[in-house]
């Protein structure tokens, strides 16, 4: 069944329901303020996004998925615009040095095949970096930076949630992001992004673990492609989990976890419901947690941080695309194309 389209996608298509008739360049699938972004451009994201099938997906599924591909273009050029109005453009130092970064964990074979599995070549990578650099700055100017966590929220919060912070056993904080098979139109992420089957559920994963291991954000991954209800919009945090819960659930499950440390991210592991990644927080041993642990307020201040940024960010997404003048030429030629059948 062919889902229905996301219901935001009407703030990148509005001009094309009082502009039916207006003409759509060849070349260009939709404009930005002015600014192009073309169908060389889209295809080449559509392909390392929907990477290369051998089931062909039908021409109504592909417009769908070409769609929701283009209004992840066009929300990137939104920040990218704002970012280069305030003068936070990443430099070509910057991008060396994260570029550095993602390749020294790899020989250059290992390396060359992590981008031929994306489909990216060196520049490729460098101008994504930059672009996703540069908006990072946007997001830690605009957003994290007016962030403020007081004593009197982490006491509040402690207090409130005292009771989870009392360990019958040893317990593991993590997050998840969870990739299904099955169809569902009701998904809840930024991106309104659903894989449609086995095949598309195995490849949106493998990219989203790629995307991990070049550095890219977890939580904000997870909030914009998650198929997690309801952890996706807290950036897939689980809170703490008792081991002994993972253990129920699948006993591959609880390895997988178990053999990384904190911080790290684990391998994809396959349940009943689909693919998870894991990002490990914390491991903490049984007994009561007192909120004069350091370690018990950085968890909470990390908690409420995180909570307000990805609830501040998913705001900022939310203005900066009603401010800006989007033309979507691809929802117009399939508008067209529709009304000529009539």
């Amino acid at each position: 069944m062919l889902r229905a389209l996301p219901a935001t996608l009407a703030t990148v298509t509005v001009l094309f329901i009082c502009g039916c008739k207006r003409a759509t360049p060849d070349n260009v699938a939709a404009t930005v303020n002015g600014r192009t972004i073309t169908y060389a451009e889209l295809d080449k994201k559509y392909q390392s996004t929907f990477m290369s099938s051998t089931e062909r997906p039908s021409d109504d599924q592909m417009a769908i998925q070409k769609l929701e591909v283009l209004r992840s273009l066009v929300d990137n050029e939104i920040m990218l615009q704002r970012a280069e109005k305030l003068g936070l453009m990443a430099t070509d130092a910057d991008v060396e040095s994260k570029f550095a970064e993602l390749k020294a964990p790899y020989t250059q074979e290992e390396f060359q095949r992590q981008l031929a599995s994306t489909k990216m070549t060196v520049e490729d990578m460098k101008q994504q970096l930059k672009r996703d650099l540069s908006v990072q700055k946007l997001f830690n100017k605009e957003i994290t930076s007016h962030i403020s966590i007081s004593d009197r929220d982490v006491t509040d919060f402690y207090n409130t949630n005292k009771s989870s912070f009392n360990f019958p056993e040893p317990q593991i904080h993590l997050a998840q992001i969870l990739v299904t098979p099955n169809p569902d139109p009701n998904i809840r992420n930024l991106k309104s992004d659903k894989a449609q089957n086995e095949e598309q559920a195995r490849k949106k994963i493998d990219m989203l673990l790629t995307r991990l291991k070049q550095g890219e954000d977890y939580a904000q991954l997870a909030q914009n492609f998650s198929e997690d209800p309801q952890s996706a919009p807290n950036g897939g945090d689980l809170g703490f989990v008792p081991e002994s819960a993972l253990e129920k659930v699948n006993p591959e499950l609880r390895k997988a976890i178990q053999a990384v440390s904190p911080g790290q991210i684990t391998s994809v592991v396959r349940t009943a419901e689909g693919y998870r990644v894991f990002k490990i927080y914390s491991k903490e041993p049984a007994g009561q947690r007192e909120l004069t642990d350091p370690r018990v307020q950085q968890n909470i201040r990390e908690t409420l941080l995180n909570r307000k940024d990805q609830l501040l960010r998913a705001a900022y997404y939310e203005v900066a695309r009603d401010e800006a003048k989007v033309v979507n030429y691809l929802a117009l030629s399939i508008a067209q194309t529709k009304d000529n059948k009539k």
